[in-house]
């Protein structure tokens, strides 16, 4: 009962602050607001239409700031007066009905919010929980489309192409193999392999199989340059011509260094890259090609290095 006396009191209040508004339109709408000239212009509106009085103190104490004890049922019945009620009483019956709907609101309220926060606070947890769980490793063997072997080399690149992500690079290990981790079911990849051609792999992921085979096809004007730095073949007029032909007029070719050596990178042309493949003194041998772009069906990039025995 204390509970509900209590609230309903601060309708009261609120009832005030609108009657105090008709005489003094300025009023602050809220009673804990109020001080000075403004509790004096209160006082004197109540003199003039209830004669009631009430000190600045009592005011302070009650309607400023109301405690947990409801002030003395004269005083309220004045103020209920001043409200437009008869007494206490009858502010008390009239209001009774909203405070209870007011309460029964609020807590409907929070029980809109509370369960909404429950239910999205359940299903964050429940699509973390599927993310985990559908994380997979996924094994991807390299072999190649001509002859099914697999491809043995640890400097097989693969980009994980994710949608509006940047993406994600993988290297091969000794065997060739490339592990990625991921929760998507359909995944794409950009492959790149020495004497090999680029490709865009897209798979469909099974997570009950997790070990796929990838086909790349070979680039045979890479190949072909690897074979002739790797043989003795004595007629070098021949091969001259093969490689006049395969190369663009314009090819940029690229020397990188060894990890093991102190030299910086070398550029050739189209015909100083012929010739130190070519001439007696084999000034390149064993080259191993990185990678290699084309225009018009010639090679117009070339990336090698020099494969170094070291005894």
């Amino acid at each position: 009962m204390q509970k509900e006396d209590n609230k309903i009191y601060e309708l009261l209040r609120k009832e005030i602050a609108n009657v105090m508004k008709k005489s003094y339109p300025g009023v602050n709408s809220d009673v804990s607001e109020w001080k000075g000239q403004t509790i004096t212009d209160f006082q004197e509106d109540l003199l003039q239409k209830v004669n009631g009085r009430i000190s600045e103190k009592w005011f302070y104490t009650h309607m400023k700031s109301p405690g947990h004890t409801l002030p003395r049922i004269d005083v309220l019945n004045m103020l209920s007066q001043y409200a437009g009620y008869i007494n206490w009483d009858d502010f008390r019956h009239r209001n009774l009905v909203n405070a209870s709907l007011s309460d029964t609101l609020a807590k409907s309220n929070r029980v809109f919010i509370i369960i909404p926060l429950i239910i999205l606070a359940v299903v964050a947890v429940l699509f973390t929980f599927y993310k985990i769980i559908n994380i997979q490793n996924y094994l991807f063997r390299f072999i190649d489309a001509d002859t099914g072997e697999p491809i043995l080399n640890t400097r097989i690149q693969a980009e994980l192409l994710l949608n509006n992500e940047t993406s994600v690079s993988y290297l091969s290990d000794n065997k060739g193999n490339i592990i990625i981790r991921t929760n998507q079911s359909k995944i794409r990849l950009a492959v790149k392999a020495p004497c090999y051609l680029e490709d865009t792999i897209i798979r469909i992921v099974k997570k009950f199989n997790r070990n796929e085979q990838i086909r790349l096809k070979s680039d045979p004007y890479s190949l072909m340059i690897q074979y002739f730095s790797q043989t003795n073949v004595e007629a070098w007029q021949s091969r001259r011509e093969q490689l006049d032909r395969i190369i663009s007029d314009n090819a940029m070719i690229f020397r990188l260094p060894d990890r093991n050596e102190g030299s910086g990178m070398e550029l050739y042309n189209k015909r100083e890259f012929i010739d130190k493949l070519t001439m007696p003194a084999k000034s390149l041998r064993q080259i191993e090609i990185i990678s290699s772009r084309y225009e018009n069906n010639q090679i117009a990039i070339l990336r090698f290095r020099n494969k170094i025995t070291y005894r």
